[in-house]
């Protein structure tokens, strides 16, 4: 595992974007695994304008999301699909059918999705945030290192946290589809993204802890090709 600190969030989105562009200039049909949240929005934010200012195409790359929350539409203001739309795929010049997130609204999705990116020749490099509970994907605490893409349960704490995004909490899907923890370590290389305080305990036992299920990052100390890149903040605990 490759660790890189950075000062700041601007600097954490700065930095990955540089690795992506790299690996897409390196191969551009890169078959991209995504994620959603603030966290990566700052790197989003950095291959546009890549994009914008002719350095970078995305037109041969195919993606795939790591996760949609089960129940709303690809329409739905707070959908994955709707966000990834809005924030990365209608500023660059990628082909929409090229670019894949789980199926809210189809009961059959979580069966299809690990096919689908075997058909692609498997994920060239996934981008991982970090939930405050350890979570990769929607993979919470106890979830199988073995599992596959399937339909999960999510914590109060992932619903408190996800509820900014929502006029209530109780508007927030209490399940969701989710690439497995075996999903995401199929990719070939993994690039995992930590910014803020709140995210200090997560990455120690991201780094530091012990391999266990109860901690589902910690799964990616085993993965041969692994970089995290982390603010001055999400980094705070590591020294003690």
């Amino acid at each position: 595992m490759k660790v890189i600190k950075v000062k700041n969030s601007e600097e954490a989105g700065l930095s990955a974007a540089t690795i992506i562009s790299n690996r897409i200039h390196n191969k551009p049909n890169l078959v991209l695994g995504l994620a959603t949240g603030s966290t990566p929005l700052p790197t989003y934010e950095c291959l546009i304008a890549d994009h914008k200012q002719g350095k970078l195409s995305f037109v041969n790359v195919t993606t795939f999301n790591l996760d949609e929350y089960r129940g709303l539409s690809g329409s739905h203001p707070q959908s994955y699909r709707f966000f990834m739309n809005e924030n990365l795929f209608k500023n660059i010049d990628i082909r929409l059918d090229k670019t894949f997130v789980p199926n809210g609204l189809d009961p059959n999705e979580a069966t299809n999705y690990d096919n689908l990116i075997a058909q692609a020749g498997g994920i060239d490099l996934q981008i991982l945030g970090l939930g405050l509970n350890g979570h990769i994907g929607f993979n919470e605490p106890g979830t199988s290192f073995n599992s596959l893409t399937h339909i999960v349960g999510l914590t109060d704490s992932t619903i408190e946290a996800n509820a900014r995004f929502f006029d209530s909490k109780d508007e927030v899907p209490n399940q969701a589809i989710s690439m497995g923890l075996k999903s995401i370590m199929n990719a070939k290389e993994i690039l995992l993204i930590a910014t803020g305080k709140n995210k200090a305990q997560a990455v120690a036992q991201l780094v530091k802890g012990n391999l266990s299920e109860e901690w589902p990052c910690t799964i990616l100390q085993t993965h041969p090709n692994c970089t995290i890149i982390l603010d001055e903040a999400a980094a705070s605990q590591l020294n003690e």
